[in-house]
């Protein structure tokens, strides 16, 4: 059986990597005003950044037409797949998940035979691009679909996320903070810690300062036990070389860092660090609320 491994770009997978192993990216759009650029694909990460930081207005997203799903559906059935799973940030964060399923329920119905599934990660970035890439290799050591979700589910549900926010100034300016609307008020100051559950945002602690986030962070980690893996994610270099000290202090492995794609900066966070449990990497928090810097994810051993 020949399956098929589908995304988006909140994954963070870099085209290369993602053309090598045989993944499908159907990308985000970012807006600037009345600009629109395909997220990876016409803006790249410090493309994002520099207009970032020159705009006057926030950047916006759209998740992909259902249209586009469909191309890359039919492009892949087209070249030989026998199934198709589809990977996407959560349901909770972005419309891309019900883009996708709206997709695969439009098909020809000459090519419904072809079984599509369809997966809400509950995650972004690096929390959902590892059981992404596993699944690849699973595709390309001939393993069925069934085999495959069941293992990519497996990943995700041991996955746990913790972020520290930089600022809350995007959230300021952009009037909305999602599930974290509970820490507004006179909190612009502090550096929050906050989560997700079940795909949403949710506030952890309020620490004053970043050097007291991270260490939080740090320990949070260090109670986790045994750990397999541990990566970063960042978009800003100091602050996930800051993370990366705090965080050498009490984890002695590798530790791999990764670049957000700008999509991820639309949260409204300058700087995220996020720890994820068990078995899987970990990630951030996408869509119109949280301008997002970095991001730490912890593996944990079985």
């Amino acid at each position: 059986m020949t399956v098929r491994i589908v995304t988006d770009s909140t994954a963070d997978i870099p085209q290369d990597q993602a053309r090598a192993a045989g993944i499908t990216i159907v990308p985000l759009t970012v807006f600037f005003g009345d600009e629109a650029y395909l997220d990876g694909v016409e803006l790249d990460n410090a493309g994002f950044y520099r207009k970032l930081q020159s705009s006057k207005e926030l950047p916006r997203t759209s998740q992909p037409s259902p249209a586009a799903f469909q191309e890359a559906f039919i492009h892949l059935i087209n070249e030989g797949a026998d199934a198709i799973l589809s990977v996407h940030l959560s349901a909770k964060l972005s419309g891309t998940y019900q883009s996708a399923c709206t997709a695969r329920d439009t098909l020809p119905d000459n090519l419904k035979k072809i079984p599509i599934e369809i997966i809400d990660s509950q995650s972004i970035s690096v929390g959902m691009s590892r059981a992404i890439i596993m699944a690849a290799h699973d595709a390309r050591e001939g393993l069925g679909l069934p085999q495959i979700k069941a293992h990519v589910l497996d990943e995700l549900a041991r996955t746990r996320i913790l972020a520290v926010l930089d600022t809350l100034e995007y959230v300021r300016r952009g009037g909305r903070i999602g599930g974290a609307r509970a820490m507004l008020g006179n909190m612009l100051s502090v550096k929050p810690i906050v989560s997700l559950k079940e795909g949403e945002v949710i506030p952890i602690e309020q620490p004053r300062t970043r050097s007291k986030a991270y260490a939080r962070i740090a320990q949070l980690l260090q109670e986790m036990g045994k750990v397999e893996h541990v990566s970063i994610a960042e978009s800003s270099e100091e602050p996930g070389e800051q993370l990366a000290e705090v965080i050498r202090t009490v984890y002695p492995g590798d530790l791999p860092v990764y670049q957000l794609g700008g999509v991820l900066a639309e949260l409204d966070v300058t700087y995220v660090g996020g720890i994820c449990k068990k078995g899987s990497t970990g990630c951030c928090l996408p869509r119109s609320s949280f301008f997002c810097n970095g991001l730490l994810f912890v593996r944990n051993h079985l």
